[in-house]
């Protein structure tokens, strides 16, 4: 069967679509996926051009969509004809974090989902929203939990409550979608007036671009009355931090996603304390938090925006259009 493996050195230009062996038939506690979809997250981007060291041969993607084929001996929950999504963290089933590192993550530290069929443990996996396709499931394990994990909960988000999200990731699309099911007000930043456009038709209630406005910060406190938002949903990391301290009310709450501008740099402590802010740190969430998540998605009827698909064949150009930042939303690979 086909699948994409990552080159020695790994870049984009090194992925490598090869054939490999069938995996068979699930043994006790198993299952047998055929995988339909997977979706593309900067965590796996970060694998396959070499900045996250894997293993050289290594089958990315950590999300990963598809068809329950067959079911092994002992396996409660599923059976065969399921549509059924990945989990990030396999071994996280419940309560507090447990873990962190990658090193159980599908795509990195083990194999992932840039393959035609799995066999692995039922707890890799978790039922797909009903009336989801697979590529709609498949933004899921990584972005959905994520920012449900920031606002639900991490968050606690309650109605009223206002909102920052930066960009037009995934991870900040969900964050828009899920504060508004929710009842709170949005604010959304981009460097792009037509993305912002868009912004406004998913809802946010107020738009800014950053490119235009570098201290945007200030400008989310004048569109506050001055009072700041509850919750930011902080994807950027040390290069937009500064300003989302800014940004937040006295005593919020910053969910510390992402590193889209660097892994390591200044934190203005001292504004963060004398703001009395709560900056949380997260990597997306538990399985069981992920079974919440999907409740929430049927009864509100929230839908990932997915910007384009590519096939398998073509994860690279997927790549490289993830890495031109003319997306807006999720982009999926099928297979």
């Amino acid at each position: 069967m086909k699948a994409v493996r990552i080159g020695s050195p790994a870049s984009v230009a090194n992925l490598q679509v090869v054939e490999i062996d069938d995996p068979g038939q699930p043994a006790a506690g198993e299952i047998r996926v055929r995988i339909h979809a997977s979706s593309l997250n900067f965590h796996d981007y970060g694998v396959v051009s070499g900045n996250l060291p894997a293993q050289a041969g290594r089958i990315p993607m950590a999300d990963g969509a598809g068809v329950v084929e067959s079911v092994g001996e002992g396996v409660s929950g599923f059976e065969a004809g399921d549509h059924v999504v990945s989990c990030f963290f396999p071994f996280w089933e419940n309560g507090p974090p447990a873990i962190a590192d990658f090193s159980t993550t599908p795509g990195d530290g083990v194999d992932g989902y840039a393959r035609e069929a799995v066999v692995l443990p039922a707890h890799y996996f978790t039922r797909a929203p009903q009336g989801y396709s697979h590529q709609e499931a498949a933004t899921l394990t990584t972005a959905g939990l994520t920012a449900w994990r920031a606002l639900v909960v991490d968050g606690q988000i309650r109605a009223g409550a206002t909102v920052l999200v930066l960009g037009t990731g995934g991870v900040s699309i969900f964050g828009l979608q899920l504060a508004k099911a929710m009842g709170a007000s949005v604010i959304a930043t981009s460097s792009s007036d037509a993305k912002l456009a868009r912004l406004r038709e998913l809802g946010a209630d107020e738009t800014i671009n950053y490119r235009e406005n570098p201290e945007w910060g200030k400008q989310v406190r004048q569109l506050t009355h001055g009072r700041g938002v509850d919750h930011v949903v902080e994807v950027g990391g040390p290069g937009t931090l500064p300003q989302s301290i800014t940004a937040c009310r006295i005593g919020g709450h910053i969910a510390l996603i992402g590193v889209l501008t660097g892994r390591a740099g200044p934190v203005p402590t001292a504004a963060l304390m004398a703001r009395q802010q709560r900056l949380q740190g997260l990597i997306v969430g538990s399985r069981q938090e992920q079974l919440d998540m999907i409740r929430a998605l049927e009864v509100t009827g929230i839908k990932p925006v997915i910007d384009s698909t590519f096939s398998l064949e073509k994860l690279a150009d997927a790549f490289r259009h993830e890495e031109s930042g003319a997306h807006f939303g999720k982009i999926c690979v099928t297979m």
